[in-house]
């Protein structure tokens, strides 16, 4: 997934991953239980999955570069496993995690058909009961500049539910207080 310079710039720096562990990750899973087995899809950098692995008894992160995911490995294998895959067809057992998060990184994937087989994979490796949840940025002009020369998709933010729900998931919560960002959790059956 294509980022520009200033954008692997901003998403690799301390600044960023002080933003993540102060404020992204708590709005993002304010009230989610993640339970004991929690996989993040697309970690990229790591700022998000530095700020989870203290959280959880176990984390799995799956990542699509190959060099991120070992740079990952590198940094966090002590902690926490380390997968390199494709969000839209993984690489992993159905029903083995207890929640499915993703943050800031829907938008990369760079068509609607592979988010939704995204959402379905979150859907097949969850646990009956398990809970998808995470955060992204929704279409406005500060958000595209950010993103020039990147794979730019972002969810519509009135899809999300429909889109959440041909997955299978139940009990969606779709919240989008600033008109920034968007977070969302769902259910399992």
């Amino acid at each position: 997934m294509a980022m520009n310079w200033y954008h692997r710039r901003l998403c690799s720096s301390e600044k960023w991953a002080k933003l993540v562990e102060e404020q992204l990750l708590p709005w993002s899973l304010k009230g989610v239980e993640l339970g004991d087995h929690v996989l993040e899809i697309g970690p990229g950098y790591g700022a998000n999955l530095r700020a989870l692995v203290d959280r959880v008894p176990s984390l799995t992160a799956l990542e699509i570069d190959e060099r991120m995911a070992r740079d990952l490995e590198r940094r966090h294998g002590a902690r926490a496993k380390v997968v390199h895959g494709d969000g839209a067809a993984m690489p992993l057992p159905d029903n083995e995690f207890s929640s499915v998060v993703c943050f800031t990184m829907l938008h990369h994937v760079p068509t609607a058909a592979q988010q939704d087989r995204l959402f379905a994979e979150a859907f097949r490796v969850l646990r009956p009961g398990g809970v998808f949840a995470g955060s992204d940025g929704v279409h406005r002009l500060v958000f595209r500049l950010i993103h020039v020369g990147d794979t730019y998709n972002p969810v519509p933010h009135e899809s999300l539910p429909r889109r959440l729900a041909a997955a299978g998931f139940e009990q969606i919560e779709v919240a989008n207080p600033d008109g920034r960002q968007q977070r969302w959790r769902a259910v399992k059956p």
